[in-house]
């Protein structure tokens, strides 16, 4: 990240300051060592209890009191992060409206409506968007992605992701025990403040939801993420969790998925082996992308290919929390390697390709968000990858870090501008547009 130029936030008039980063490291393991570093092993291992004790990591929360921030770029130069709106909770995805609004879609909550995000004067509308079910009561229930219509100029439909309840636990389950979901597409018709004639198009199995995201194809198709960071489920072909799914945009399965028709296989799976996927978007192409969040370390991005196999939780370049490695290699026959991959871990969120013209300079780069940088607390930022023609990597920069926030989705508008929302308590919708001139 270049330095800023103006605008740096500091910490708000609370006064506080900075907390030390820790600076101990858990010792890895699950590998053989050659005796003579057997003792520098248990050295390292020996105080591991102290670890927890550490002071906590990363710098103080940081609100964005400004109302906007200019930085120099490795290839624009110059840009204005301008804070369009504040006060959302946890937002999860925005979608950016023809008409110069923007729904916001707040994690677990409400679907909020945004007035002229592209000017001077935005405002969030203090109705809630009417029409969606109520959450179930805990983290990953309830509202999560939203999209648009490929056809929304004439038919007005808004599609979302939508964790409602699965089956209760068993009565002899142990705490702690994580509330199962069933993965949910609704479809409803945008009128004023509510989605009218809501449909449900879709509903999977029971299971551990986490987080999930819809991106279509522009061919009639829709491809949804399931995550599957627990057990097997993502190896699991009778399973809807761990995996891309492709829909028609009524919700049904393509005759011509991968496993459609076959015996004990679920024909919605199109691609399997994820673990937890925040991000996917299509390139003008029409190759599938996603963005997938490793363990600690091994986040990815892949290219999505019909019934291939993406390896978790049998094979990753993360590692266990405990530092130990989830596998002896991160590369294995029958399962396709990650086209982008980070080490340290990003946290990725969603991601899009810029197509243009308000930035030339980043015209076809691939945009990605972050929530925070080798586990440190606020080290988010926005990820920006220039690939050739052949997807790959030429660089990458890494944008928007000195704010401090937790990136969960970045949208480029009607206006070729980009909009990224924070995943914060006090979550805001950012616009990122060139720097006037001095």
């Amino acid at each position: 990240m270049m330095p800023a130029l103006r605008g740096v936030p500091m910490p708000d008039s609370s006064g506080m300051e900075a907390a030390s980063p820790a600076v101990g490291m858990a010792a890895g393991a699950g590998r053989r060592v050659p005796a003579c570093l057997a003792g520098l092993a248990l050295a390292l291992a020996l105080p591991a209890p102290a670890y927890a004790q550490q002071p906590s990591i990363g710098v103080a929360p940081v609100s964005l009191t400004a109302g906007s921030y200019t930085f120099d770029t490795a290839e624009q130069h110059r840009i204005r992060v301008v804070v369009v709106a504040r006060g959302l909770r946890h937002p999860f995805a925005v979608a950016l409206l023809p008409s110069g609004d923007a729904l916001v879609s707040e994690r677990g909550g409400p679907l909020r409506l945004i007035h002229g995000v592209g000017g001077s004067a935005a405002r969030v509308d203090p109705e809630p968007i009417g029409g969606l079910p109520p959450a179930p009561p805990y983290r990953n229930g309830g509202l999560q992605d939203v999209e648009l219509s490929p056809h929304f100029a004439r038919d007005h439909l808004v599609y979302v992701t939508f964790n409602q309840a699965g089956n209760p636990p068993p009565p002899d389950a142990r705490p702690p025990v994580r509330p199962e979901s069933r993965i949910t597409v609704l479809r409803g018709r945008l009128d004023g403040h509510a989605l009218e004639h809501v449909q449900t198009l879709f509903v999977g199995g029971s299971g551990s939801t986490s987080g999930s995201r819809l991106a279509f194809d522009g061919h009639g198709f829709l491809y949804l993420t399931t995550g599957g960071p627990f057990g097997d489920a993502a190896q699991d072909l009778d399973s809807d969790y761990g995996k891309v799914l492709r829909l028609t945009e009524d919700g049904k399965v393509p005759a011509d998925n991968p496993f459609a028709g076959r015996a004990g296989v679920l024909g919605e799976i199109y691609s399997y082996g994820h673990r937890d996927h925040l991000g996917l978007t299509v390139m003008p192409s029409g190759v599938v992308l996603n963005a997938e969040e490793g363990p600690n370390g091994g986040d990815e991005v892949n290219v999505i290919l019909p019934g291939h196999n993406y390896g978790w939780p049998k094979v990753s370049f993360g590692r266990n929390y405990d530092g130990s490695p989830i596998s002896d290699s991160p590369v294995a026959p029958g399962v396709d390697a990650p086209l982008i991959v980070w080490l340290p871990s990003i946290a990725p969120g969603n991601l899009t390709v810029y197509t243009g013209d308000r930035f030339p300079a980043w015209k076809n780069n691939l945009f990605i968000t972050s929530a925070r940088r080798g586990e440190i607390p606020r080290t988010g930022g926005l990820e920006r990858v220039v690939l050739n023609s052949k997807l790959q990597e030429l660089r990458r920069e890494t944008l928007l870090t000195d704010l401090h926030q937790r990136l969960r989705d970045v949208r480029q508008g009607p206006d070729g501008l980009l909009y990224v929302v924070t995943d914060e308590d006090d979550g805001a919708l950012l616009r990122i547009e060139p720097a006037p001139a001095n």
